[in-house]
Order: C-alpha cells, then structure tokens, then sequence
C-alpha cells in the first residue's frame, strides 16, 4: 500500500512539474515573441525614419531606374554597355550611376521630352505631321543632351587632371627625395592636395593597403582616367618597379616631360588664338568699322546724287 502511495506521489509531482514547465515555457515563448514585435516595430520605425531622411532622389527616382534598368539590361548589347562604363569612368562615375541606370535616366529623357513635345503641339492645336516632328525633335533632343553632357564632363575632368600632374608629381618628388617611400609620399601628396587627381590617388592608395599589387593599382589608375599624359606616367613607374630603377630619378624625368608637353600644348593654343578670333572679326567688327568708316560718305554721296537730280 505505502508503494502505491509512494508511487502514485511521485507520478503526480512529476505531473505537476510538467505541467509548470509547460506553462513556463509558453510564457518565455510568448515573451520572445513579444519581445521580436516590439523589437521588430522598433526597427521598422528607425528604418522608415531613415527612408524618409534620404533624398527624393534616392527614395523614388533610383528605384525607378533600377526597376528599368534590367529590361535595359537585356535588350542592350555588351559592347555598349562596356563602352558606356568606361566612359562614365572617364567622367568621374556621376551621381555613382551604373551604365544600366545611365542608360535609363537617359530613355527616360527621350520619353519625357518626346511626350512633352507631342503634347504641347497638340495644346496648340497643331496638325498631326508638325506634332509628329515636334516630338522626334524632342527625343533627338534628349539623346543629344545625355552625349553632350557625357562628353563636356570627360573633356573637363581629363583636363583638370593633365593641369594638376605636374604639381603632383613635383610634391611627390620632392617628398621622395626626402626620404619616403613610394606609398608614404603618395600618402602625403593625397593629404596636401585637392582635386580630381588627388581623388583618384587617394583611391590608388586605399586600393594598394587592401592588399592590391601597386603596378596593377596603377594601371587601373590610368585606366580609370584615360589622360594620356598619366598614361605614360603610370608606364614608367610599372617598368621602373620591374627593372628596379630609381623612382625618383623616374618622377623627375616624368614630372620635366610633361611640363614641356604643357607649355608645347600653351603654344600650339595661342598659335591658334589669331585664327579663331579671325570669325569673330570678320562678322562683328569689320563691318562695324566699315559702317563708321564709310557711313558718312555714303550718305553724303546719297545727298549730292539726290541734289543733282
């Protein structure tokens, strides 16, 4: 009889732990699942408030094009859009576009103007044939505008960087010559310069601490570019790292060069100022002297034939 009792004690009490246990656990479950939709509206929160913080730009109109971008993706051909990232390389990656994006900003442009050119002729109660051109006109227009802007900003940043690399090089010598090594001096010509080429520099030289090889950072720097003036540049030091050459005596030489090809590039632009203000003169101030010149005796000329009539 005591067995059972003890028995039947033993089986309730492990029952009743249990169920305790149970019950504990569902509410640590309850918890946790408290806890994760607290947590989880937190973060929700913080991270429309930091949605909301972005500009219009990065909240609407870049998904949009992303959203574009990989139809334009699949109908573009690779050589294109090859050719297109290199040339957003040569511009300095604006506004940090992909090609893809470029290329939808860009029909995007062609839309836009074309739906706008058609619409407001057809406001004007224009016929179908001059709503049809006003709108081809409109795209032409767009396409124009992505290659110019495209063009104007490689040819400003090309030369902006061929102005600033003689400056460069001759504080990179200098700091050479003092005793640096090769990535401490370019360290200090990135810190005590600004610019387009102390921008790429700068990323030369983050790319060499990452672990990169120093002759295929400089290549990538002159690919980046295409300044045919740091071209050359970057040539001389890869041969020089390979032949073990003095990098001083190499940047000097470099740094010499490449001032003569400036001051022969101020040649050849002010040879060329007497033909280009040729047009000017021949249109806007011949004929007014002309007109100061002979405008008295013409009119006087005019009175005695009308006198003598």
């Amino acid at each position: 009889m005591i067995k059972i009792l003890f028995s039947t004690f033993i089986f309730a009490t492990m029952l009743a732990a249990a169920f305790i246990k149970s019950q504990l656990r569902a509410r640590n479950i309850l918890l946790k699942r408290l806890k994760k939709v607290v947590m989880s509206q937190t973060a929700q929160k913080k991270l429309e408030g930091d949605e909301l913080s972005k500009p219009f730009a990065e909240r609407v109109i870049r998904p949009l094009l992303l959203k574009l971008s990989w139809v334009i993706v699949r109908i573009t051909p690779i050589k294109n859009r090859v050719k297109l990232r290199r040339e957003l390389q040569f511009a300095g990656n604006p506004w940090n576009l992909q090609p893809y994006e470029f290329q939808a900003l860009q029909y995007g442009l062609i839309v836009l103007l074309f739906g706008s050119g058609w619409f407001l002729t057809l406001l004007a109660g224009k016929p179908a044939y001059l709503q049809l051109c006003t709108a081809l006109l409109g795209g032409l227009l767009a396409v124009l505008l992505g290659k110019f802007y495209l063009i104007s900003r490689i040819n400003n940043r090309q030369a902006t960087i061929q102005k600033e690399l003689p400056d460069v090089l001759d504080l990179l010598t200098v700091s050479i010559d003092a005793g640096l090594g090769f990535d401490a001096a370019l360290l200090r010509v990135v810190e005590k310069s600004a610019g387009e080429l102390s921008k790429e520099l700068r990323k030369t030289l983050q790319e060499i601490q990452m672990g990169k090889a120093r002759r295929e950072a400089l290549k990538d720097l002159g690919e980046r570019t295409g300044v045919d003036d740091l071209l050359t540049f970057v040539g001389s030091m890869i041969q020089a790292d390979q032949l073990g050459v003095s990098i001083s005596k190499v940047i000097r030489t470099q740094a010499e060069q490449v001032r003569l090809k400036r001051r022969q590039r101020i040649e050849e632009k002010a040879m060329k100022a007497p033909i280009k203000m040729l047009i000017p003169l021949v249109v806007f101030i011949f004929p007014s002297i002309f007109i100061i010149l002979l405008g008295p005796a013409v009119l006087q000329m005019m009175k005695a034939f009308a006198g003598g009539m």
